[in-house]
Order: structure tokens, then C-alpha cells, then sequence
């Protein structure tokens, strides 16, 4: 008997994803908000890849100075309620907390960012005065994920004329189509881009993806500079053909198809997921919670030396998921319909697992066949762009951050490159 039910309604869907973060009440705010020490060097602080002045916005929310509190953390990262509610805050702000040399939980510092700035999402709060006529030049974002919306900001801040050329017809990238239900909602996402841009001004077109070198060299006609935000592509293959197969996913097109029609995802009784990594864990706990009587993460290495956080990793096993270690996947089985996956032990061996669905978590492709069509951009061995310490590509005229860049890390890493990008492109080409 699985511990979660096929959710059929939007309802039994919410229930089998609720929040791990709730929304705090004011009471629950001001207690603790209460609790933290405001160390004058704080280690939360320097933990955040944004340097948000985590223990002032956290002091103006003890004193009821909300919208203080929301500019605060606004000035570091545009995506306030969204990394206050994603991001790996046990091993960052929360993990640097003081209140852990001395066995006492620390400050809940996600859920209190994601409180005061919720509160300038839900007023509508204009926190920056903003030029109305964008006269200082014009850039173009290529993909409206966390990169190139936080690029968007702090251009528009400045005056610059900003349109992002988005392929898909809703923004957010992975913040909305790759992160776990049960840590936010599509539409908390949803809400925030759209303050953001009535914030700030700059354009979105959606269903406008950039593929080919004819319309690169129209962007650079039209502009005076451009900001790759576009993150990386398809789940690599590690298994030979599995195109072939029904219920055969890569683990983030099975997750963008979860968060966009959760109705339409079969799931299979015995599901099979490979990877080691934190989205292997997300799309275990939501097969899981998607009502698989068994959910077994198979990784070809050691538990120890799994890239995924260990809380990540624990929040799979409370729903059930199994962890097998040392096998690496050789081949699916099966004739007509999939019977299951071989594996090879350390040993040589083949180990066979039995299983009607599997999840190949296996990290995304670079997008190096887009990337090539760009005259003087630089890739290195690994297929990322190669940039400066202000994130300027080999091309002067385009500049880079998030996944592209960096091979994949977090929403808050993403949001720190993009701003700092932005402000050189705001030197470099309009000074």
C-alpha cells in the first residue's frame, strides 16, 4: 500500500504537496524574528551568494518595518519570495547560523524572507523609483529564467531598455518548470515575475525562442547588448535509446510536465529513479507522492559521495523512497513495455531491478549547439561559457550568468551572476 494516493483534484494534489515552508503568521514572524542574536559579522550573511544584510531585514521585521524589511532584501535578489522559499538554506544562511554552535535550531531565515517580502508582492509596494522612459539604450535577454529576469531588473533600474525573448510561454525557467511543488507554487512564482516586471518595466515575449544565427545577428542589430540567461537543455542520456520507451523520463522534462498538468502524468506502481543528485531526490519524493507503491534511487556511487544535500535526501526517504548505491545503469529491459533496468555493481556483476517507470537523473546537456552560432563566444572543455569576472563572454558584446555558466547550481547563484552582470554591462555600455 503506498503512503500517497494518486492525487485526481487539485485539491488531493496540494494536499500530497504541501508546503514544506508555510507561509509564517505575523505572530510566528515576530517570534522569530525575535531569537536572532544581529551579529554585527554576520556568518549567515556571508553564506548567501546574494550578501543579503540578512540580520537588518530580519531586525526591521521585529519592528514592524515590513517594507523596509522587503527593500533589504530586494537590493541583494530580485527573487526574494522565491529563494526564500527554494533555496538550500540548511546548508547556506541557515547552516552559517550561530545559533548551531549551540545545538539550538537556527533562525528560520527562508520562511522570514519569504514573509516580508510576500508582504511587498501582496501591497504592491513600489520599493525603487524606477526611470519610466528607458532612455539609456537597449539590451536583450535571451530566457526569462532566474538569470535573465535578475538581469532585467537591474538594467531597468538603471534606465535601459530590456526585452526578454523567452521559448516557452510562461517565465521563470526552472524556478517554475524544475523545483519541487512542495517547495513553492507555481503560482507564488507566477505572482512574483509579474510584480517584478510592473516593479521595473521590462518586456517579456513568450513563445519567442532564439535558435538560429539569422535572429542573433537581428538582436545585435536592434541592440546594444545582449544577456545569455539560457540555462542548459535536455536530460543527458545515459541509456541508449530511450526515446523508444513509454514512461521512460528525463527527470526535468518529467518534472516540468508535473508542475504544468499533473493529470496527465502516468506513474507507474514500481518506479525506478537514477541519479545522486537533488533533483533526482525531488523527482523520487514526487513519484512518491504521486501515489508509487515503490520508489527505489538507484546511484552508481557511494551514499557519501552523492552530490545531493543531505536534507534533500532525507526529505525522499519520509515519503518512502529507497536508496540502492554502487550500481551503474547498463540497459532497460523489456520487449514490448518496460520490464526494468540492468545495472553493473563494482564487481562486474549485473544486478537487475524490476520496475514499470524510470527517471533518468543524470544532470542536462549544455546547449553548445546554440552557443556555437555565436561568432567569438568561447566554451570551455565542458561546454560552459567562458566569462570574466564580470561575467562578459569572449564576445564583448554579450555577457552571461546562471546554469550556462556555471553547469548548474542554484536559483540564488543564478540571481548573484545576473546582477553583477548587469551592472558591467551598465558601465561597459552605457558609460
Amino acid at each position: 500500500m503506498p503512503e500517497y494516493q494518486r492525487p485526481l483534484t487539485v485539491a488531493e494534489y496540494e494536499q500530497n504537496f504541501a508546503q514544506i515552508k508555510p507561509d509564517m503568521s505575523a505572530t510566528m514572524a515576530y517570534n522569530e524574528s525575535a531569537r536572532c542574536l544581529f551579529c554585527y559579522d554576520a556568518p549567515c550573511q556571508q553564506a548567501c551568494p546574494t550578501g543579503i544584510d540578512i540580520a537588518l531585514f530580519i531586525k526591521q521585521i521585529h519592528t514592524d518595518n515590513l517594507q523596509g524589511s522587503a527593500r533589504t532584501i530586494y537590493n541583494s535578489n530580485y527573487f526574494a519570495n522565491i529563494c526564500g522559499k527554494v533555496c538550500p538554506t540548511e546548508v547556506l544562511c541557515e547552516g552559517a547560523c550561530v545559533h548551531n554552535h549551540s545545538q539550538n535550531k537556527p533562525i528560520e531565515i527562508g520562511r522570514l524572507q519569504s514573509y516580508a517580502s510576500q508582504h511587498a508582492i501582496s501591497e504592491n509596494i513600489a520599493l525603487y523609483a524606477v526611470p519610466k522612459e528607458k532612455n539609456k539604450g537597449k539590451v536583450a535577454v535571451i530566457g526569462a529564467g532566474p538569470a535573465g529576469i535578475a538581469a532585467a531588473c537591474e538594467l531597468s533600474k538603471a534606465g535601459v531598455e530590456v526585452h526578454i525573448f523567452e521559448s516557452k510561454s510562461s517565465p521563470s525557467g526552472l524556478a517554475l518548470y524544475g523545483v519541487a511543488p512542495y517547495k513553492i507554487t507555481n503560482q507564488e512564482i507566477l505572482e512574483e515575475v509579474a510584480y517584478l516586471q510592473a516593479q521595473f518595466g521590462f518586456s517579456i515575449h513568450y513563445n519567442q525562442p532564439i535558435s538560429s544565427k539569422e535572429q542573433l545577428a537581428k538582436l545585435e542589430a536592434d541592440f546594444d547588448g545582449i544577456f545569455l540567461g539560457i540555462g542548459l537543455g535536455a536530460t543527458n542520456p545515459v541509456l541508449a535509446n530511450t526515446q523508444n520507451w513509454a514512461n521512460v523520463w528525463g527527470a526535468t522534462e518529467f518534472i516540468e510536465q508535473l508542475k504544468t498538468d499533473f493529470q496527465k502524468v502516468v506513474i507507474g506502481k514500481n518506479v525506478v529513479i537514477v541519479g545522486g543528485g537533488n533533483t533526482a531526490m525531488d523527482a523520487a519524493s514526487e513519484t512518491a507522492r504521486m501515489g508509487a507503491a515503490s520508489v527505489k534511487l538507484v546511484y552508481r556511487k557511494s551514499k557519501e559521495e552523492m552530490s545531493a544535500y543531505e536534507f534533500e535526501y532525507d526529505l525522499a526517504k519520509q515519503v518512502g523512497v529507497q536508496g540502492i548505491f554502487g550500481l551503474a545503469p547498463a540497459q532497460l529491459l523489456g520487449d514490448n513495455s518496460l520490464k526494468g533496468v540492468s545495472f553493473t555493481n563494482e564487481k562486474g556483476e549485473t544486478v537487475e531491478i524490476g520496475c514499470d517507470m524510470v527517471v533518468l537523473a543524470t544532470g542536462q546537456q549544455k546547449q553548445t549547439q546554440f552557443l556555437s552560432q555565436i561568432d567569438g563566444l568561447t566554451l570551455n572543455k565542458q561546454g560552459k561559457i567562458v566569462v570574466n569576472e564580470q561575467f562578459q563572454t569572449t564576445n564583448p558584446r554579450y555577457f552571461a550568468g546562471g546554469d550556462a555558466v556555471n553547469g548548474g547550481a542554484e536559483v540564488v547563484n543564478a540571481c548573484a551572476e545576473a546582477k553583477k552582470a548587469a551592472q558591467a554591462m551598465i558601465k561597459t555600455l552605457f558609460s
